[in-house]
């Protein structure tokens, strides 16, 4: 994957609120194209090892059953500068922090559900990408 591309989640708490279409829309509108895109529902397991690299932390826990709650949607997408591009846009981890117009703060209501996951380089983009992607489904 090359260094124009991330990898995004819409978390379990904005799926369940129906804010799939308005995250997307906000996403496509930004310039980003979507390379891959589905629904999943992660494992407990799955939860564990995406997110091994907090297991020393406090929140660990927590954050794997939030992520296993429900589905989320898994995408790829594609656009100059994209991993900090996406950083900007989905906006702080508090959704009080956030600027406006972000998607956390539109969409998200607390740290812990924060609606939208986006790689924090390029390196973790490739990685997170191939975890819930095939090569034959990334376009």
């Amino acid at each position: 994957m090359s260094s124009n591309r991330t990898f995004t989640m819409i978390k379990p708490d904005a799926v369940e609120k129906g804010h799939i279409g308005a995250i997307l829309s906000k996403i496509d509108a930004s310039g980003f194209r979507i390379v891959s895109i589905k629904m999943t529902q992660m494992s407990k397991r799955d939860a564990e090892m995406f997110y091994a690299v907090h297991q020393e932390r406090p929140f660990f826990d927590d954050l794997v059953s939030f992520m296993s709650r429900g589905p989320i949607i898994a995408a790829i997408l594609e656009k100059e500068n994209a991993v900090d591009d996406f950083r900007t846009l989905i906006g702080a981890t508090n959704p009080e922090e956030a600027a406006a117009g972000t998607l956390r703060k539109e969409f998200a209501t607390s740290v812990g559900e924060n609606a939208v996951h986006g790689s924090d380089s390029d390196e973790n983009a490739a990685l997170e990408g191939a975890f819930h992607f095939s090569a034959r489904e990334i376009y």
